[in-house]
């Protein structure tokens, strides 16, 4: 297969990238626009390889899009493009319904244009994969919201949309125009919704990388409110083998949800790692006493969890990692990639993206 990844660049994207080239014999095009979030370090051990590809296009130039699928006649599209950092959808929405909205539109209009010119099997096979998130489904209730011995909610495949931030509303509105694209024009397309990810080369605004690196520097660990914030916790790895399932065998028009079936409150994530690291990287103070309270973020969703058991039972996906497991290899990473860290933090890995040599 060829398949055209939007968003290769980024977190999840660029693991999905190195699983296909290291797993399968498919080829990629990874077309990623570059912002602050995409760095093409994350896919270094992969960018030799003769069936990858890259294009710096952005999913808002249909131009260029078109471009693109005429050059190299994808079978399938894996849509990861998407900004996606809460607290920046809240300063600044409008890159959040350019990117998410208009970017997802402008795609769907070009995939949709090129799968007009298939014939027979090849226009059968085709699909269009949108990934989206668990945040689309607005919060479930807390724990402490509920009597004792009652069963906590999950989000499943039919769970109403009640997105709280200007991100979550911003996918829940890309979500509905993929659906819409398939009820309307017969597009093949696939929809997934996530969890919270967590591993390897994730962007150091995010809670787990931003924890692990302001500890080691010594820095405090923000965390917001009372921490009591619960998020099902989906190794990154564990969550590119689910989406290749889906794409190369999930059905038209049905939603996989995709969780790693780790629900943890904010505290204890960050506790955890503090535990990892007075033992990895042992020093006078537990890192624990580098936790600090900050105010909560305006709409902060208290809890999230996935239902996983459909994509199990229809495509025999479970995850592999335990919390525990995942969580350690994640640490042990990024002690040992301390020159990628270091070149997120000083702005240097965006000289590819700005064509500066060094």
């Amino acid at each position: 297969m060829r398949i055209l990844i939007t968003g290769g660049a980024g977190f999840i994207g660029s693991a999905v990238i190195r699983y296909i080239i290291n797993n399968t014999y498919d080829s990629v095009i990874n077309l990623d626009k570059l912002t602050y979030a995409g760095n093409l370090e994350s896919i270094n051990s992969v960018s030799n390889n003769e069936r990858y590809y890259f294009e710096q296009v952005d999913i808002c130039d249909r131009k260029e899009l078109d471009r693109v699928f005429k050059q190299y006649q994808p079978q399938a599209v894996m849509h990861l493009a998407a900004e996606s950092h809460v607290d920046r959808s809240i300063t600044g929405p409008s890159d959040f319904i350019q990117t998410n909205i208009v970017g997802t539109y402008t795609l769907l209009e070009a995939a949709r244009e090129y799968w007009n010119t298939l014939l027979g099997s090849e226009k059968k096979a085709f699909r269009f994969h949108h990934i989206s998130t668990d945040e689309v489904y607005g919060d479930l209730p807390h724990p402490d919201q509920l009597a004792v011995n009652q069963d906590l909610p999950l989000f499943t495949e039919s769970t109403s949309y009640s997105p709280s931030s200007p991100y979550s509303a911003s996918k829940a509105s890309s979500d509905h125009l993929v659906r819409a694209w398939l009820r309307t024009y017969g597009l093949p397309i696939i929809v997934t919704n996530c969890s919270n990810n967590y591993g390897p080369y994730h962007f150091p605004e995010k809670l787990i990388p931003l924890v692990i690196l302001n500890a080691l520097e010594g820095k405090p660990l923000p965390i917001y409110g009372k921490g009591d914030q619960i998020r099902d916790w989906l190794y990154v790895e564990d969550h590119a083998r689910a989406l290749f399932k889906v794409v190369t065998e999930g059905k038209v028009g049905e939603t996989y949800n995709i969780g790693g079936h780790n629900e943890k409150k904010n505290i204890d994530v960050v506790e955890t790692i503090c535990v990892i690291l007075d033992d990895l990287v042992p020093k006078e103070t537990k890192y624990a006493e580098q936790i600090t309270f900050v105010v909560d973020r305006p709409g902060h969703d208290r809890r999230y969890a996935i239902d996983a058991r459909k994509i199990s039972r229809e495509l025999n996906w479970q995850p592999e990692e335990t919390f525990e497991s995942g969580l350690r290899k994640t640490v042990k990473w990024y002690l040992a990639n301390q020159q990628w860290c270091q070149h997120v933090q000083d702005g240097s890995y965006q000289r590819q993206r700005l064509g500066i040599n060094e």
